[in-house]
Order: structure tokens, then sequence, then C-alpha cells
């Protein structure tokens, strides 16, 4: 991304988390009690609060530590409370229009509405935050069976785990790592797929604690395999890439790998790749130009966008991640109209599509509007029978 861009990007960033820091700020400090005391401590609370997730970030690109861990952790659940104030509070603003325009309150009681609308606010984000909190440290197995109508030799089937966006760096770490660990070994898989985003972001807090050693992928008869997603690139792909490698897990840039039966692997370059690292990505049909299209082909590619390219190259399964299904409610509302498939299972014609909400997550670690969840896909080779006349 040239710097230009770079710099309207943070600055239209951070003049949107200003603005709403000001209101959420502003409707506090109008519904507390009139005290010195009290307005000057809400004060000094409220910034402390709202500079944590800025000064976490530049702490962490400049040297990360501990502390620099803590405040990513405690900025990442007020952005969580900077979404649910700001919906509840516009809400309550909306309302009080309402009633002031329809002549069901009056100024005496105006002043208790603002009140209790900022202390009910308060309340209820902290509830589905915590609740959202509780949601993201119990992972699941979301399971599918798949059949592809071709044949793969001697193998009649194939079981995949497969896990997007794990975002390992300041809040995601070894903990998270282990339990992915163990719950990769329980699952017994024949192959094992990454699907991008495995670095948050700043590679620092991951080599700070080298925590890729511990991720321990059991042995697989078909191997591990990974791809690149946007956040490689956005934490300086020269450095997050050759980590990751480092670790004996092979990316696929635009490159494919053929497993036994002739099954091939599809592995894109994420497609932010050009806006960050100034390196293009093949066209998905200059690449399967070297595909056997006779044979299974699963395609491996990081955001779920052009779903119709893969079903006009032939491929016959996408697994991509990216979405996180949208983490936080109600933005999981918006990503189901941002993307043609934002979670789950989909098909175009033989085309089949898995889009996986993501083992780990960005920003709060928070999930109050899906799962988080490792995949386990069971595919199963029939090749299709030609009707004879």
């Amino acid at each position: 991304m040239k710097n230009y861009q770079m710099a309207l990007f943070f600055i239209i960033v951070f003049t949107i988390y200003f603005l709403i820091n000001i209101y959420i700020f502003l409707k506090g400090y109008n519904a507390i009690a009139d005290s010195r005391n009290l307005k000057i401590l809400y004060v000094t609370v409220f910034i402390v609060l709202a500079g944590t997730f800025v000064a976490g970030k530049i702490l962490e690109a400049g040297h990360s530590t501990v502390f620099s861990d803590i405040l990513n952790i405690i900025g990442g659940f007020w952005l969580a409370f900077m979404l649910y104030g700001f919906l509840f509070l516009f809400l309550s603003d909306i309302i009080l229009l309402i009633s002031r325009a329809s002549g069901l309150v009056d100024n005496e009681s105006i002043a208790q509405f603002k009140k209790w609308s900022f202390i009910i606010t308060v309340a209820v984000s902290t509830l589905l935050i915590t609740a959202g909190f509780t949601n993201a440290l119990i992972p699941v197995i979301k399971e599918y069976n798949i059949t592809v109508n071709k044949s793969a030799g001697e193998i009649k089937a194939l079981r995949m785990a497969a896990v997007s966006d794990i975002h390992l760096g300041s809040i995601i770490r070894k903990r998270s790592m282990k339990k992915l660990s163990g719950m990769l070994e329980r699952m017994e898989p024949d192959l094992v797929l990454l699907l991008g985003d495995i670095i948050d972001g700043e590679i620092g807090p991951v080599l700070r604690g080298d925590l890729l050693k511990y991720f321990k992928c059991p042995m697989s008869k078909a191997g591990l395999f990974a791809i690149t997603g946007n956040h490689e690139f956005i934490g300086g792909a020269d450095r997050t890439i050759p980590y990751i490698e480092s670790k004996g897990i092979r990316i696929l840039k635009d490159e494919i790998v053929v497993l036994r039966g002739g099954i091939q692997l599809v592995g894109r370059l994420d497609r932010d790749s050009r806006r960050f690292h100034g390196k293009e990505r093949l066209p998905l049909e200059e690449l399967m130009k070297q595909v056997d299209k006779t044979k299974p082909v699963i395609l491996l590619d990081h955001q779920p966008f052009n779903l119709s390219d893969s079903e006009k190259n032939g491929v016959d399964l996408q697994l991509s991640g990216h979405t996180h299904n949208g983490q936080i409610w109600p933005l999981n509302l918006i990503t189901r109209k941002v993307y043609e498939l934002s979670y789950g299972y989909g098909r175009k014609g033989n085309t089949q599509y898995i889009v996986s909400s993501g083992f780990g997550l960005w920003g709060p670690r928070v999930r109050s509007g899906s799962r988080s969840e490792v995949l386990l896909i069971n595919l199963i080779f029939e090749e299709e029978k030609q009707s004879v006349n």
C-alpha cells in the first residue's frame, strides 16, 4: 500500500475512533451526578480506557512486551464496548427524540432518562461482552460431510481438518495454541489445512514467545499445508511468512500440490498481497491451467470473494475464512450483506464452498455473533456413473 493510502486509511480510522469516543464520553459526562470529584474520576477512567487500544498498538509496533499485550487486551474489550455503547446510546437518542416530539416526556424527566439510558447501556454492554468472552473461550468442531463426484484412485475418503483465522499475537497466545493442538489430535485427520491469518498482525508478540512452537500438529498421512491471509501481509510478509515456514508449515503461494489419488490442493496468495506487499496474485484461470480437472480439486482462498470464479474454473471444493461470521453481534448481519457466503456451506453448480468463522479473533476477545471453530471435513470421492441408453 502506498504511503499516502496508508496515511489516509489511518486518518479515517482514528477519526471515527475519536468521534465515537467523544459521543460516548459526553453521554456519560452529562448523565452522572453533578459532583466535581465524580466527574474528575469519570474523565480519568474514560481517557485511560479509550487510550489503551491506540497505546497498545503503538507500543507493540515499537517493542512488544507483556505490558503492550495487556493494553491490547483491555483495548480490545474497549472496542467491543464502543460498538455496543454507540448502538444503545444512539437508539436511546432516537427514543428520546420521538418521546419529546410526541409529548411523552417533559423537561424534568429528560435528565432521568439520560441518566438511566447510560446506566442501562453500560450494564447491557458489559453483560453482552462477558457472555461473548465466555463464548470465545470454548471453540467447537464443526463437521461437514462432502461428496465429490470424481475418482481419487485408491483414495475413497479423506478426513480433513481446516483452521482459519488463528490470529496468533498479543491476545491469542500459547494456551490457545495448546487447545487447538489438542483438538486436532483428537480429530485424527488425514490432512491439516491452515486457511490464512495465522498471525494477527505485528509479529513482535509472536516472536517474543515463539508462539508457533506450541502448535503441535498431529502426524497426518497427507501432511500440513497453509495459505496466506490478509494479516500475514498487514504484519509484514517478509518476516511473517518465513517465520511460519520455519515451523515446517508449507505455505502455498499460488501453488498446486498433488496428493495421493491425484487430489489437487490449489493454494492462492491472499488478494491483499498486492495492496500491502506489491505482489499481484495469479488470476484463478491462469493458476487452474496447471490442474487436471478430471481429478478432485480443492481450492484454498482466504477471502470468499468472487465465488463464481471457482465454479467457472472447475473447482470441486473451496475453503475460506476471513469473515469471522461477523464475530460480534450485530456485525454478523453486516457480513451477510457484504459476502455472498459469509459463513457455512454453499454450492454453485458442481462447486461446493465452506467458509469458516475461524478459531481466533481480531480486536476484542469476544464472540457474541458467532462461535470459534475448527472444521472437520469428511470428503467422499464417488466417480459419477455414466447413464447407459
